[in-house]
């Protein structure tokens, strides 16, 4: 309990700290230009405008709605199949040798590369920006969950063999458990590469949604409000992490103890 009360005094020493030398940088001694970087001041009415009276067709809660649901269907959906893909790849021979070909065809592109096809197929809707999410955040899932297999200790399959664990309990009891802190270690970067693909996807043809303050302010030369939608971003993607790292927890409570 004292540590994590330490953590977040220090944690608030530093934010403090950060936010005197921007006042003092950019207000006070004007070392920055605030045609470069706002000053604090400028930031916390651009946040007001957004919240109270909108910005770029909506106000901040429907942004913020709109990309969190675009992530986390994105993100949920790729790790379903990422992961069930993964194990069966370090599973299996057999699937590693028949999917690993495609797979390593695919995996050298980057998922913004998608954009493009994805827009040509389902047009500038969600659809389109569920599919780059889905692509970004598949392939760390599918190569941490077949790592994860690989890496169990193989006097635990020799265990369960001599136990009668096939089928099923097999996967329950021994490739799942065994794996998942090495799945875990895929699912945040797969939560990582769905925020960052899906700001980039909303640069192009979004209605509302986080990317679309960006794209909108750089247009309008809005510094202000362009800090704000990237602190959204930071906090909408560390809120995410932190739901992540819970259930990373109750998954394994014999790491956190």
């Amino acid at each position: 309990m004292k540590s994590i009360t330490k953590s977040a005094l220090w944690a608030t020493g530093v934010l403090l700290a950060v936010l005197g030398a921007w006042q003092l940088l950019t207000a006070v001694m004007g070392v920055i230009s605030p045609a470069r970087f706002p000053m604090p001041l400028e930031v916390a009415q651009a946040f007001v405008q957004i919240a109270t009276e909108g910005y770029s067709n909506g106000r901040l809660h429907q942004h913020v709605l709109t990309s969190v649901a675009l992530v986390t269907a994105g993100f949920a959906l790729s790790s379903m199949v990422g992961v069930a893909l993964g194990l069966a790849m370090g599973a299996s021979r057999t699937v590693e040798a028949l999917v690993n070909p495609v797979f390593l065809l695919l995996r050298p592109v980057p998922p913004l590369a998608w954009i493009p096809l994805a827009i040509v197929w389902l047009g500038l809707g969600p659809a389109a920006k569920l599919m780059v999410i889905f692509v970004a955040a598949f392939v760390p899932a599918v190569i941490n969950s077949q790592a994860g297999v690989q890496q169990i200790d193989r006097p635990m399959f020799e265990a369960a063999a001599m136990l009668g664990v096939t089928g099923w309990r097999h996967w329950i009891e021994v490739l799942i458990p065994g794996a998942l802190p090495s799945i875990f270690t895929g699912l945040r970067l797969s939560l990582q590469a769905s925020w960052t693909t899906l700001v980039a996807a909303e640069l192009v043809g979004a209605v509302t949604g986080l990317g679309q303050i960006l794209n909108q302010a750089s247009q309008d030369i809005y510094p202000a409000m362009i800090v704000v939608g990237m602190v959204a971003v930071a906090l909408c993607g560390w809120i995410m992490t932190m739901g992540l790292a819970w259930l990373e927890k109750r998954a394994m409570p014999w790491k956190a103890a």
